[in-house]
């Protein structure tokens, strides 16, 4: 396969609560879990067939492949197959999205993005606060099955990149830092939370890579997080002989903003640098994919008061993204390809987000104004 362009189709069946709040807010809750748990089960799944039903259609397949994107990431929650209530099932949507990749000529990376108790207490880990799933030998097990059912139902088809053994099991670094940490809803249910330490995160990553090769053929890629430890991992996955693999880092000028308070391009290029090295030492053992990367920063979001008018200011703007993108892009050249995040946030392609720093987190605004251009996306 070519190098992987691809888009995130994040928050159709994974809900986070950032990129639409309107599911959340009218119950105060922050996270898929306490959605499920907060709504009479009834309501829960008929809410979240009116989401899915509409949030990503097929049509969708058809425009991503329209832009020379030829891969999607497709989340999905450890209840993905029905059988853990409160959460809702959602494999016919997977089978939909593999039926409309196939027909598009698209392939799918399946990402494995819950588990119980979370990987690491963000909203997009199921729950927010509570990361301690590396402590229940059971449900540890369950993500296992998981991958396994997964690798068995859709490892013979043709539009299967491959599987994602688990997104963003957290360092203790990130842990420490991270805005969600201490946030959870119970705290009573949040007590023994903690990183995932790396010596676990190697024995499972082993384990998951056993059972799925058993059901994945060869050509079918194992992707890898690395537990936002890109160098940590050494020699590890060729001296464990693990065939037709990947490793997935996620890189964000958005996040680096939270600890550089200079929003100049000069500072990206530094940043994206040092991250680019990282990378490259990486790549000396595994191919490595840009799995979740975007546009947003601080130097294009904020246009500084002027006497231009509103379409002078909306030029100057597409002009400072295309300049971030054409930096970002010009550093995934490097990888074995990349997934920007997200496809969208509203289905609603006109009407403003919430906050004006989420527009450039939306591929398909991206698109539509401009900032990202097909020839680039193409590079």
């Amino acid at each position: 396969m070519n190098k992987i362009h691809g888009t995130n189709l994040g928050n159709w069946l994974v809900l986070e609560k950032w990129m639409k709040p309107d599911l959340f807010e009218k119950y105060g809750v922050e996270d898929e879990t306490w959605l499920a748990r907060k709504l009479p089960a009834e309501e829960f799944a008929a809410l979240l067939k009116e989401h899915r039903d509409n949030y990503v259609t097929e049509a969708d397949f058809r425009f991503i492949g329209s832009c020379g994107l030829n891969t999607v990431r497709l989340p999905v929650t450890y209840g993905v197959f029905g059988d853990r209530p409160p959460l809702v099932g959602a494999i016919e949507y997977v089978d939909k999205a593999m039926d409309w990749a196939e027909k598009y000529g698209l392939k799918v990376l399946i990402d494995l993005h819950t588990v119980p108790h979370s990987q690491n207490g963000y909203d997009n880990g199921g729950i927010t606060g509570v990361c301690k799933w590396r402590k229940y030998p059971d449900e540890v097990e369950f993500a296992l099955t998981v991958l396994e059912r997964l690798a068995q139902r859709y490892g013979q088809r043709e539009g299967l990149y491959g599987i994602e053994v688990l997104n963003e099991p957290i360092s203790w670094i990130v842990y420490i830092t991270a805005p969600s940490t201490g946030k959870a809803a119970d705290k009573e249910e949040a007590k023994g939370s903690g990183y995932v330490p790396l010596l676990f995160l190697r024995d499972f990553y082993t384990k998951a890579y056993q059972r799925l090769r058993k059901y994945l053929p060869e050509e079918k890629t194992i992707v890898f997080h690395d537990g936002f430890r890109c160098t940590a991992w050494n020699k590890f996955f060729r001296e464990a002989h693990f065939k037709n693999v990947a490793l997935d880092t996620h890189i964000y000028i958005f996040a680096m903003e939270n600890f550089v308070p200079i929003a100049k391009p000069w500072v990206y290029k530094i940043y994206l640098n040092a991250c680019m090295a990282q990378v490259r030492k990486a790549q000396k053992d595994i191919p490595v994919i840009v799995g979740e990367w975007c546009i947003c920063n601080k130097y294009a979001n904020k246009m500084e008061q002027s006497v231009m008018t509103q379409q002078e200011r909306a030029e100057k703007q597409q002009q400072k993204y295309r300049e971030i993108a054409a930096l970002e892009l010009n550093a995934w050249q490097e990888t074995a390809g990349w997934f920007y995040w997200n496809y969208q946030l509203l289905r609603d392609r006109t009407t403003p987000t919430d906050e004006n720093w989420k527009e450039s987190w939306d591929f398909c605004r991206c698109v539509k104004n401009g900032w990202l251009t097909k020839e680039a996306l193409k590079a």
